[in-house]
């Protein structure tokens, strides 16, 4: 008799080992995938973190442009060449970066 409910007792903690076992196999390998999304989500709010610096830069440079004093006929010119080398900065910081 005591065989019996040591051998019950046996097969019911390999079940539960068992059930340990595979749970925790899952949480590691979920624990995984949240380290990947993490970094992924790091790498995200660096390049949205660089976009933004990168626009303060043309609201700055758009303000200067724009609290410029200078002729009317003038003024559309000068934005327009402010504009074109602003785009070109913005190529080589966009090369640069890669």
């Amino acid at each position: 008799m005591a065989n019996v409910d040591l051998r019950s007792e046996l097969s019911s903690l390999e079940r539960k080992v068992l059930l340990l076992v595979s749970e925790h196999k899952k949480t590691k390998e979920e624990v995984q995938q949240l380290k990947q999304q993490n970094l992924d989500l790091k790498g995200e709010l660096l390049r949205k973190n660089e976009q933004i610096g990168s626009f303060q830069n043309n609201l700055k440079i758009s303000s200067i442009v724009d609290s410029m004093v200078v002729k009317d006929n003038n003024t559309a010119e000068l934005k327009q060449v402010i504009n074109d080398y602003i785009k070109e900065v913005d190529k080589c910081i966009a090369q640069l970066s890669q």
